[in-house]
């Protein structure tokens, strides 16, 4: 049969180009080997956060910052917690996946596809989950297989077996104790969730610090957050070997002045970073390139080396971000049948750290804005300059803003804070207009909200803000 439009994957990206492309009156057709909806909606960010909103719920019952109020928790019920996380996700992929395809009109084939043919006519070759094959031919082709968990050459891991994002969440019961391995994103959402269950955890992280890829001055935030968990922290450190037995894991680690330590833990987590999916698609057959770790090799509009065919989302290698993918799948929809030869601007892109204190970032860092030429100007407020913190009888965190110190322009914000993500939102709209930081803190704000950090930060290049009274302009 022969479409416009055929997908390889049914994510967010895969469903963005759909949607954009069946609004042409185009026809698509997709195939999906496992379950629709990709990771975000199946074992990434709608069951992550489900969980995350769970544990953040017991630590506040647990929270003795607020006098007069009772505060007790009972221990988890893990079966019941990962059943109603269970049922959110199903019903968010019906609802934001299987039932808009139907809506839009286009038939998703369960089944594995490859590539067949030769670069001047490439084909796919479907084999189909109920049985057979079935060859397919489209004026367009997009892969959009996304990413899975990526785990180190470490000794004796691979035989010992381990936890991903992706399976932790589906354990059937709640372990006693775990190692992360892992000090990034994940790492650091997963290590927080199973602590606030009541887990005993233990995060190892290769670089110097936590959040190693945020400013120095958020990942000094989040290891106080963590020691005042109870989480067991330990940076600059290597694991050079994994055994288990009976009794769980253990875990040989390098620490940072050269002394070797083994940990023990009933679970094993393993949370250093994804890779693209690309095996078994016969990608080189039809002239397709691919670099390391199997990314596809696309141009600035997400065409691969064969004219005909594309890729989106977390198969290219960039940022592993559903709405990164889902950008990609309405550009490529528009290049393909509009020939916008649109592009992707990353200059913007917020990203956000779920932990508590939220952590999040858009625009450049220090070292960035410096490596760029420019002469940086940076400020950072502490939230104890914040009233919303005041209030919420939380001031752990900070803002920190990074200018052009010769025109005042916003370059960077770094936020971790209760609703960083919100505030990183607005930093967005002030990065993508130029705004300077004398034109934020000049702008409304209401009051007694996490965003007037912002505000209160770029006040900070003018004015002393712990003078300023509760709501001064």
């Amino acid at each position: 049969m022969r479409y416009d439009l055929a997908i390889i994957g049914s994510g967010g990206g895969a469903f963005a180009a759909a949607i954009t492309a069946r609004r042409r009156g185009v026809s698509v057709v997709m195939i999906e080997q496992g379950t629709v909806g990709g990771t975000c909606v199946n074992t990434g960010c709608v069951p992550s956060k489900a969980l995350l909103a769970a544990a953040e719920a017991r630590h506040v019952a647990l929270d003795h910052r607020f006098p007069g109020v009772a505060t007790s928790a009972g221990p988890v019920d893990w079966p019941a917690l990962a059943g109603a996380k269970n049922d959110l996700v199903e019903a968010m992929r019906a609802d934001k996946y299987g039932d808009l395809a139907a809506e839009y009109g286009w038939q998703i084939l369960a089944g594995t596809a490859r590539f067949s043919g030769d670069p001047d006519a490439p084909l796919l070759e479907v084999d189909l989950a109920d049985g057979g094959t079935q060859t397919l031919e489209a004026a367009h082709y997009l892969v959009a297989t996304g990413s899975a968990p990526w785990a180190p050459p470490i000794d004796g891991l691979a035989d010992a077996g381990y936890l991903t994002s992706t399976t932790a969440m589906d354990l059937d019961h709640l372990p006693a104790s775990m190692i992360a391995i892992g000090g990034n994103a994940i790492g650091l959402e997963q290590a927080q969730l199973f602590t606030r269950l009541g887990a005993q955890v233990t995060v190892i992280e290769a670089l110097d610090r936590l959040a190693p890829f945020e400013e120095p001055e958020i990942s000094q935030v989040i290891e106080e957050v963590f020691a005042d968990e109870g989480i067991a922290v330990h940076t600059a450190a290597t694991v050079t070997a994994v055994g288990r037995d009976t009794a769980g894991y253990r875990v040989a680690v390098t620490l940072a002045g050269g002394d070797v330590k083994e940990l023990t833990g009933e679970q094993l987590l393993v949370a250093t970073g994804r890779h693209p999916v690309t095996a078994g698609l016969n990608l080189d057959l039809v002239g397709v390139e691919v670099g390391d770790r199997g990314k596809i090799v696309v141009d600035a509009g997400l065409r691969t080396t064969n004219p005909r065919i594309w890729a989106a989302g977390d198969v290219t290698g960039h940022p592993q971000f559903v709405y990164v993918a889902a950008a990609h799948g309405t550009l490529i929809a528009d290049n393909a049948f509009d020939r916008t030869e649109r592009g992707v601007d990353y200059a913007t892109l917020p990203r956000v750290t779920f932990t508590t204190p939220a952590i999040a970032s858009a625009g450049m860092t220090d070292a960035q804005a410096i490596a760029a030429g420019h002469r940086c100007d940076c400020r950072v407020l502490p939230l104890e300059y914040v009233p919303r913190a005041v209030v919420n009888r939380d001031t752990r965190g900070l803002v920190k803003l990074v200018a052009d110190a010769d025109t005042g322009r916003l370059l960077g914000a770094h936020v971790i804070a209760e609703g960083a993500g919100e505030v990183i939102a607005t930093a967005v709209y002030a990065l993508a207009n130029h705004m300077t930081v004398a034109k934020i803190a000049d702008l409304w704000c209401p009051y007694l909200t996490m965003a007037e950090a912002l505000k209160l930060a770029a006040q900070t290049y003018t004015r002393d803000v712990s003078k300023l009274s509760c709501c001064a302009a």
